[in-house]
C-alpha cells in the first residue's frame, strides 16, 4: 500500500484528568479521504489539532511525509490580525505564483478581497476560511466541520470542488450526505480509542452497531465468568492451596479487567414537553411584504401553516430565511399584509447563534435559571444532575462554564432547554449545527413525532429528507415557493435543478487563467446536449466507478492478511501496486465523470 502522507500513532491526551485519547491513530494516504466520527465531546476536534500540529499529545507519533503540505480548517476560524480577506487567504499560500488562486477562490465563494476579517458573519468568516485552505491546494487537508453556517448552494458547490481534487482529507462533519458523497473510509473514536473501516460511510452505522453489539455480548461472558469464579470462592475452596491462590489472583484480574472496561455512552434522551394542541391553523400570512432598504426580502407571500406540519425553510445566505422566521412567528412586523398567529401557541425557540447562552455561567446554573437544583421540565421537577445525564453531561460538568464546552455539548445544552418548556411550535434555526450523527438521528426521530407543529430552518438536505413535510424555498427577489415533501422531493419537482439563488449566487469551479481565443461563428455552444461520445461515457462511468470500488475492497481485505508479508512477500507488493493504480483509475474516472455532468448542466442551463 502507498505510505501514508499523515499519521498519527498511538496518541494520547490527558484532559482534566480523565483521558480523552487512549492509543488514537489516523493514517491517510495520497488521494485518500477519510471521514473522522464520533460522539460530540469525545475528542475528534482535539485529534485533528493533534493532527494539524496545533497542540502536542501527552505521548505518541505524529509522522507528515518531508515536503507535504498541510492546511487545517478549525470550526472556529481566526481572521484576526489580517486588514483584507484576500490578506488572509494569501497568507496560506505556499507558492506565490498562485495568488491568482486567492482571488479567484474568494471570487467563487462570492467574498470581496477587500472585505475586512472583522466584520464578517459567521457563514462569511467560514467562506473566507474556505478560500484559504483550497487556494493553496495542499497535500493533506484537515477540515473540521466545513459545512457549518454554509447556505446549500455552497455546501452543493464545495461538495463538488473537494470531489475533483486529489488532496489527502480527514473531514469531520454532521452532513451525512457529505460524507456519504465523499468518504472512502471511516475513522470511528469511541472511548479514546480509534477503529477503522476501509469503506464509505453509508456502511459505517451498521458496522458500528455491530462492533458495541458484540462487545456488549463478551462484557455478559465477563459477567458470568466473574459470577462463577465468586461462587466458587464461597463455595469450592478446597485444602490445595496453591490452585486456590492461582484462581484467587485470576478473580482478582477478571474483576480489575471489568473496572477498566470503559463501557459505551449512553443514548440522549430527547422529548419535548408538549403543552395542549393548538388551533388547527397556526400561522396564517396574507400578501405579507418586507424589505430592508431596496431589497425585498419577502414579496406578497401567502402561507397557511397548520397543526402537525413540520415546514422546512431553506434559501441562500442572505436570501431571508430568518427574517421569514420572525415574521410567521410575530417577532417582527411586516412592510404590509397580515400575519395572523392562532390561538392557543406555545412557541419554543432554538437561535442559530445560541445568543441566550452566557459562556460564563455554568452548565447547572443555565438549566436551572440559577435557582438551586431542579429543573422545571413541563408541569414537574426534576434534579439538574439527572436532567443533565438526558443529554449525556456527566454530574462532574454541572459547575463547567458553558463556554468551555464543545460546540457540540453547546447544541445539546440548547436543546435540553428548549425542550424542558412546554410547547406545540417549536421555531428551530439551524438546529443541527455542531451535532453528532446519533444526537441527530434521535431529533429526528422526536421531530417526526412531535404532536405540535414544526419551523425549521436548515441547510442539512438529510434532515430535511427526513423531517419535513413541506419546504418553503426562496426564488429569488423576495419570493417564496412552498413544495411538498423534503429537500430531494423539493428538487424533484423542480426537474432537478437546486435553488435559483445558485445561477445568480453560487461559486463556481476554479480553474487557472488560460488565454482564450474567439471562434468563427460567435459564442454558440454546437447544441443543448453532450455529443453521442459524451453521453456514452457518461452513461457507463457510473458503473466503471461501481466496479472499480468493488475491486478496490477486495485488495484491501487481501492486504488486510497480517501474514501476507511474511508468507509472500510478492504477492504482497503486487496487491500493493494493484491497489494504488486501482484507487488512480477510480479518481480519473470520478473526475472525468465529474467534468461531463457539469459540461451536461451548462449546455441544459444555456
Amino acid at each position: 500500500m502507498a505510505p501514508p502522507l499523515l499519521h498519527l500513532q498511538d496518541i494520547t491526551l490527558t484532559l482534566g484528568g480523565k483521558p480523552l485519547l487512549d492509543g488514537a491513530e489516523i493514517a491517510v494516504s495520497a488521494g485518500e479521504r477519510v471521514c473522522l466520527v464520533g460522539r460530540n465531546g469525545c475528542g475528534k476536534s482535539t485529534l485533528l489539532r493533534i493532527a494539524a500540529g496545533e497542540i502536542p499529545s501527552d505521548s505518541g507519533i505524529r509522522f507528515l511525509q518531508p515536503g507535504s503540505t498541510l492546511r487545517y480548517l478549525p470550526q472556529e476560524p481566526d481572521l484576526s490580525g489580517y486588514d483584507s480577506a484576500l490578506d488572509y487567504v494569501i497568507a496560506g499560500l505556499t507558492d506565490p505564483s498562485q495568488e491568482w488562486r486567492a482571488s479567484a477562490m474568494l471570487d467563487a465563494l462570492n467574498m470581496s478581497p477587500t472585505d475586512n476579517p472583522a466584520t464578517l458573519s459567521g457563514g462569511e468568516a467560514r467562506r473566507c476560511a474556505l478560500a484559504r485552505v483550497l487556494a493553496a491546494e495542499p497535500d493533506v487537508l484537515l477540515l473540521d466541520e466545513p459545512t457549518n453556517h454554509l447556505d446549500m448552494p455552497t455546501i452543493e458547490w464545495l461538495e463538488r470542488e473537494l470531489l475533483s481534487l486529489r488532496t489527502a482529507m480527514v473531514i469531520i462533519s454532521h452532513d451525512r450526505r457529505l460524507l456519504e458523497t465523499l468518504s472512502r473510509s471511516v475513522v470511528w473514536l469511541d472511548r479514546g480509542i480509534t477503529r477503522r473501516l476501509d469503506q464509505g460511510f453509508e456502511r459505517f452505522e451498521s458496522w458500528r452497531d455491530e462492533v458495541l453489539e458484540q462487545e456488549e455480548r463478551d462484557s455478559h461472558k465477563l459477567d458470568r465468568q466473574i459470577a462463577r469464579e465468586e461462587d466458587w470462592m464461597r463455595y469450592g475452596v478446597t485444602a490445595r492451596r496453591k490452585r486456590n491462590v492461582r484462581r484467587v489472583a485470576e478473580l482478582a484480574a477478571l474483576r480489575t479487567t471489568r473496572k477498566e472496561n470503559v463501557r459505551p455512552q449512553g443514548t440522549v434522551t430527547l422529548v419535548a414537553q408538549t403543552s395542549g394542541s393548538s388551533g388547527k391553523l397556526v400561522t396564517v400570512a396574507e400578501n405579507v411584504s418586507k424589505s430592508w432598504g431596496e431589497r425585498p426580502i419577502v414579496k406578497n407571500l401567502d402561507l397557511r401553516v397548520l397543526r402537525g406540519d413540520r415546514m422546512g425553510i431553506v434559501g441562500a445566505n442572505g436570501a431571508g430565511k430568518t427574517t421569514l422566521l420572525r415574521l410567521l412567528t410575530g417577532v417582527d412586523q411586516p412592510d404590509s399584509g397580515i400575519i395572523t398567529i392562532g390561538p392557543s401557541v406555545a412557541m419554543v425557540t432554538l437561535d442559530q447563534q445560541r445568543k441566550a447562552l452566557d459562556p460564563n455561567t455554568t452548565l447547572s446554573d443555565t438549566l436551572t435559571g440559577g435557582g438551586g437544583d431542579m429543573v422545571q421540565v413541563g408541569t414537574e421537577k426534576r434534579h439538574v444532575i439527572g436532567y443533565m445525564k438526558d443529554f449525556l453531561f456527566r454530574p462532574e460538568q454541572a459547575r463547567t462554564p458553558v463556554g468551555r464546552l464543545s460546540g457540540g455539548e453547546r447544541g445539546r445544552l440548547m436543546l435540553a432547554r428548549a425542550l424542558a418548556q412546554p410547547s406545540n411550535l417549536l421555531v428551530l434555526d439551524e438546529p443541527t449545527n455542531d451535532l453528532d450523527l446519533e444526537t441527530l438521528d434521535l431529533l429526528q426521530e422526536m421531530l417526526a413525532s412531535y404532536d405540535g407543529t414544526v419551523l425549521l430552518v436548515s441547510h442539512d438536505r438529510d434532515f430535511l429528507d427526513r423531517v419535513a413535510t413541506s419546504v418553503l424555498a426562496s426564488t429569488g427577489n423576495g419570493t417564496w415557493t412552498e413544495y411538498a415533501g423534503g429537500y430531494s422531493d423539493m428538487l424533484a419537482q423542480r426537474s432537478g435543478v437546486a435553488l435559483d439563488e445558485r445561477t445568480a449566487s453560487a461559486p463556481q469551479m476554479i480553474t487557472a487563467p488560460v488565454e482564450t481565443k474567439a471562434k468563427p461563428g460567435g459564442n454558440k455552444t454546437g447544441g443543448r446536449k453532450l455529443s453521442y461520445k459524451d453521453q456514452h461515457a457518461l452513461d457507463k462511468l457510473p458503473g466503471q466507478i461501481a466496479e472499480l470500488e468493488t475491486t478496490i475492497t477486495g485488495l484491501r481485505e487481501k492486504l488486510a492478511d497480517p501474514n501476507l508479508y511474511t508468507r509472500d512477500p510478492k504477492m504482497f507488493a503486487k496487491l500493493s501496486d494493484d491497489l494504488e493504480k486501482t484507487e488512480r483509475a477510480l479518481t480519473d474516472a470520478e473526475e472525468q465523470w465529474l467534468q461531463l455532468e457539469v459540461k451536461r448542466e451548462a449546455l441544459q442551463a444555456d
